[in-house]
């Protein structure tokens, strides 16, 4: 960023750089608690807005003896914690505590506005700063040291009005896009709920263990594994056929390993239907191909036999039965999904005619909604972007 349009100083010249203190052991001192202490997730889940003013933890009088409390105004910056998080900043906008995991920002305001040193942040990454990479966390000394272009006081403030104009808009835009994202989502979620929650008069109810059978792999050990050989699935590769994307396969098993269990217990063939059944629930891959492969033991559920069903039409039901669990659960409560679970589970099915038009139906409604989140996902990007280049704008003396 670094400009001949004024003088550049560092960040440590103009501001008193600091951390914040390590948060009370003791439960006891955060009941009615009523002085805010922030913690990384507190900045790292403040998306839009950039000033701070609540906390997820607040302590009570006992609990702030001997912590230093921090003025309104000051900025946090994660040097530590998920790398989701590093790259947001805030600006308090109340007295309170600070975790130890933050830096502390206090700018000498005859020399720097606030804001401006603010919005010049936004645009260092904390990724361009780390030394190593293995254990990313930035040292109060680095901060001190990012050099800033600083002109006199009254430019600094017209900057900040600009800039302040500017991302209200694109804040505005982004949260419009992402209600879009979310509508879309949710369409397509309630079209297909209304569907096997109104079946009809001809539908029949049966329980998932009478019209196929619901199981999992032979378990295969870590000194099974070879360098090459029959791709091993799991989660991770089962979710990525579920989206249609290009697997990174990692794992494989032999050639005669794999032989052995097609021969005495059977192996995925296409018209299956695999499923992962922990941690995120209910991705679903339909195999449709020959290519031979086998899959972790479970971690992923597969129902084979289907016949009396079109397995799309099954697909369809698995993810309205997961979407109910997980509304259900708000999800968090249902970690894992057992094969008993599932087979208990009852559905209504229609003659295979209507099924098919009823995938026809999901299928093309289920396009549409692909098109809508990428549009809206593109347009995410390119606001990030937009961010991005009028920030560089600004501290090039080009606002």
């Amino acid at each position: 960023m670094k400009t001949d349009f004024v003088n550049f100083v560092k960040i440590g010249e103009v501001c008193k750089i600091g951390a914040g203190n390590s948060a009370p052991q003791k439960k006891e001192f955060f009941v009615n608690g009523k002085f805010p202490f922030f913690r990384t997730s507190d900045v790292g889940m403040l998306k839009i807005s950039r000033l701070l003013n609540t906390s997820a933890d607040y302590l009570n009088e006992n609990g702030t003896k001997n912590l230093k409390l921090f003025k309104r105004g000051t900025i946090l910056m994660p040097k530590s914690g998920a790398s989701t998080f590093l790259n947001h900043r805030v600006i308090m906008d109340v007295d309170g505590y600070v975790s130890s995991h933050l830096a502390t920002i206090k700018t000498d305001e005859t020399k720097i506005n606030n804001f401006y040193l603010f919005y010049f942040l936004q645009g260092i990454r904390a990724q361009e700063l780390i030394q190593d990479h293995k254990y990313p966390s930035l040292n109060l000394p680095i901060i001190g040291s990012i050099e800033i272009p600083l002109p006199p006081l009254p430019e600094q403030r017209r900057i900040v009005k600009i800039l302040d104009e500017v991302f209200e808009g694109i804040a505005k835009v982004r949260e419009n896009t992402e209600k879009n994202l979310q509508n879309a989502k949710e369409l397509f979620e309630s079209y297909l709920q209304s569907i096997f929650s109104n079946p009809g008069e001809v539908w029949e109810e049966k329980k998932l263990e009478d019209i196929g059978q619901i199981t999992s792999s032979k378990r295969i050990y870590k000194n099974e594994y070879v360098k090459e050989g029959v791709p091993f699935y799991r989660i991770k590769e089962v979710k990525e056929l579920a989206h249609n994307k290009n697997i990174t396969i990692e794992l494989y098993i032999s050639k005669k390993r794999y032989t052995e269990i097609k021969d005495t217990f059977g192996v995925p063939k296409p018209g299956d239907l695999l499923m992962t059944a922990v941690g995120t629930i209910g991705e679903i891959y339909v195999v449709k191909d020959h290519n031979e492969f086998y899959f972790k033991d479970g971690n992923v559920l597969w129902f084979k036999n289907f016949d009396s069903i079109d397995i799309e039409f099954l697909k369809f039901v698995l993810m309205s039965f997961v979407e109910e669990i997980n509304k259900l659960s708000k999800g968090s409560a249902y970690s894992a999904l057992t094969i008993e679970k599932i087979e208990k589970h009852k559905i209504f099915l229609p003659p295979l005619p209507e099924q098919k038009k009823i995938v026809a139906k999901l299928d093309a409604l289920s396009e549409q909604t692909k098109k809508l989140e990428g549009i809206y996902k593109q347009k995410l990007v390119d606001l990030e972007e937009l961010k991005k280049s009028v920030l560089k704008k600004a501290f090039a003396g080009e606002l």
